[in-house]
């Protein structure tokens, strides 16, 4: 009886200790940097150098601002309702793209069903172990995963590519056209955030439907 408590015992602090180890993300700011580099053989300026990516959580809501020398785009999603915008601020215009429930699922279809494959190749990135994994998309494409499984994001809804992840993505590559991105974490900061960096703008901006959107880029 004593053996089976002290087993017991032992187990259970095992299961505690692995809980603890992983830290949820209910609610701060994960800020990365982006680059990207051309298959062209011929030497080229970084169109995205010293671009960053930046994170805001708070309970179901999520902004992401992708801040780069060519303009500015935000989303603010609210994982709640489903719903959300687009701000996009380039060569001084500024245009909102209202999503609604229906449309976040367009946007975002193309990640549906995405399956990550494990590796046995791991890397420290930002002070965080992490585990390689390749993520097959419907379309044939693929995106290499570098993960902390010491971090979890509790709402899942902030970016549709990792949402079966199991931990935060620390840096992650993917191909678009002759162009290969990657986004290295810079620092994940648990702080309180203020509920107005949620907030829509009311002036400013030109206001158009995700459905305009797609109509209008479809006649260019």
């Amino acid at each position: 009886m004593i053996i089976f408590r002290l087993t017991t015992f032992a187990l259970l602090s095992i299961l505690s200790t692995n809980i603890n180890a992983q830290k949820s993300i209910s609610e701060g700011t994960i800020s990365y940097n982006l680059s990207s580099q051309s298959d062209n053989k011929s030497p080229q300026t970084d169109p995205l150098s010293g671009a960053t990516n930046t994170i805001y959580l708070k309970g179901t809501l999520s902004r992401t601002d992708m801040v780069s020398a060519l303009g500015k785009e935000t989303t603010i999603f609210d994982a709640k309702t489903g719903t959300g915008v687009i701000l996009k601020e380039y060569s001084g215009q500024k245009l909102m793209i209202t999503l609604t429930k229906d449309n976040w699922v367009s946007q975002n279809k193309k990640f549906d069903g995405i399956v990550f494959t494990s590796t046995t190749e791991t890397k420290t990135i930002a002070n965080y172990n992490c585990k390689k994994v390749i993520g097959k998309l419907k379309d044939g494409s693929a995106i290499t995963v570098f993960y902390a499984p010491e971090l979890y994001v509790n709402n899942k809804e902030y970016n549709q590519t990792f949402k079966n992840l199991q931990g935060l993505p620390v840096e992650y590559e993917f191909q678009s056209g002759s162009l290969k991105f990657k986004y290295t974490l810079i620092e994940v900061d648990f702080g309180v955030i203020s509920s107005s960096k949620f907030e829509l703008p009311k002036t400013g901006y030109r206001v158009i439907s995700y459905d305009e959107n797609r109509k209008g880029r479809n006649e260019n």
